[in-house]
């Protein structure tokens, strides 16, 4: 028989504590609270990109310059009376460009001011624009100097 002593109560502690362990875990899961009826995924990580090579070998160039805008004057019968008679030029213009462009292009290629500009898609499918001139300038001689007369 073991010798009753201290050595006793210490291994009967010892056991006491390692039952208690047993019996009851130490680890205990808790329930997050879900305060949305929805599941939204988490967002996870994205890389970012990386390319080994440009998309574009070389950056495109403009399209619609001054000279691209005005493709020529009109010098038909009609065209020289409202040049006579309203101080207004008509020029065949690209179908992409607006009334704005072709204001700025007429002031670059001839330095004259606008005052208003009508444009038309003819049937054939060209753009054609009537160029009123402010009273500062001549049609006429705006005409002599681009070379429609």
């Amino acid at each position: 028989m073991a010798p009753k002593g201290k050595t006793g109560d210490k291994s009967k502690a010892k056991a006491l504590k390692a039952a208690k362990a047993v019996k009851r875990s130490t680890w205990r899961q808790s329930r997050k609270p879900r305060y949305s009826t929805v599941f939204h995924r988490p967002k996870t990580f994205e890389a970012p990109r990386k390319p080994k090579f440009p998309r574009l070998s070389a950056p495109s160039v403009q399209k619609l310059d001054h000279f691209q805008i005005i493709k020529f004057p009109l010098t038909t019968e009609s065209a020289m009376k409202k040049i006579e008679d309203n101080n207004t030029l008509v020029f065949i213009v690209d179908v992409r460009s607006n009334k704005r462009q072709i204001k700025e292009a007429v002031a670059r290629l001839y330095d004259i001011q606008t005052q208003k500009i009508n444009t038309l898609i003819r049937p054939d499918g060209a753009k054609k624009a009537y160029v009123r001139l402010t009273t500062d300038y001549d049609a006429l001689d705006v005409a002599n100097k681009i070379g429609i007369i």
